[in-house]
């Protein structure tokens, strides 16, 4: 599916200071993505509109002079069958009718933006918007992290390179023994670092969690790893094929960590292949 650069919303209501009011919510909820809002008293008025532009949701105001809400959001499916519909109204019994044509939401007056946030979190089509992401990665050469374009930092140094092993691990849950084999592999006593790691792993979450990206690390009961949708990162644009990354490499990846040849080898090979 293609991202959406730009959510098109669509808000109809026949009341001014409604729709007005509803505006001004939706703008206060959407702040911070790329979001285009038009809005309308007239029904007839929104679908002319809505047949010149694909609209990705829908604020409907279910009872209204001219046309139902519902009638409404019939017709706007016959020229979008994935626009989200959501519903808003004072009358929490038309609840039935609205999920009868499987709209996406139901929100009840008075409109607020906590309410639209909750709505639009569970929407029937997900949106894939361009938003960046906060966390920005660089592999190629030394290993270096970075949130809102400053570099992060770590109360240990292994901190940073623990977040190096599970970002070669590409979101592959790793056991406490198997990174002690790697971030101490010229120790015959591995055993002896357990109390360390525990030390690394707290220090990598709290870490993040600080500089608000605390949702891109999962631990489990002795397993760590990361979600790479949640981090920008050159070494998963060039495993996706992505021609800036193919480019943007050098033959030279993690250099600072030994143990990253392996994936070298890898990268080297995919690079001859295409």
């Amino acid at each position: 599916m293609e991202e959406v650069e730009v959510v098109k919303i669509l808000v109809v209501d026949d009341e001014r200071m409604a729709l007005e009011s509803a505006m001004k919510e939706i703008h206060s909820a959407v702040e911070g993505m790329k979001a285009e809002i038009r809005g309308f008293r007239r029904a007839s008025e929104a679908l002319v509109c809505a047949k010149e532009k694909q609209f990705d949701i829908a604020f409907l105001d279910m009872e209204m002079r001219e046309m139902n809400g519902l009638t409404l959001a019939e017709k706007l499916k016959e020229t979008n069958p994935q626009i989200n519909i959501i519903f808003t109204t004072g009358y929490a019994e038309f609840a039935e009718n609205a999920f009868r044509i499987h709209a996406s939401g139901y929100c009840l007056k008075p409109v607020t933006a906590e309410k639209i946030k909750n709505e639009m979190k569970n929407l029937r089509y997900p949106l894939l918007t361009d938003e960046k992401k906060r966390m920005k990665v660089v592999t190629f050469g030394n290993f270096e992290v970075f949130v809102d374009g400053k570099p992060l930092k770590f109360q240990y140094n292994r901190t940073k390179e623990l977040l190096a092993y599970l970002i070669d691990r590409n979101g592959a849950l790793c056991s406490n023994q198997d990174i002690m084999e790697i971030l101490w592999e010229d120790d015959v006593k591995q055993g002896n670092h357990s109390s360390y790691m525990k030390n690394l792993r707290a220090d990598l979450f709290a870490t993040l969690t600080r500089a608000g990206c605390g949702d891109v690390f999962v631990r489990q009961r002795g397993m760590t790893a990361i979600l790479p949708d949640k981090i920008e990162c050159d070494y998963f644009d060039f495993i996706a094929g992505k021609p800036e990354a193919v480019n943007a490499y050098r033959g030279e990846y993690m250099v600072q960590y030994s143990w990253s040849e392996y994936t070298h080898g890898l990268l080297e090979t995919w690079g001859r292949l295409t």
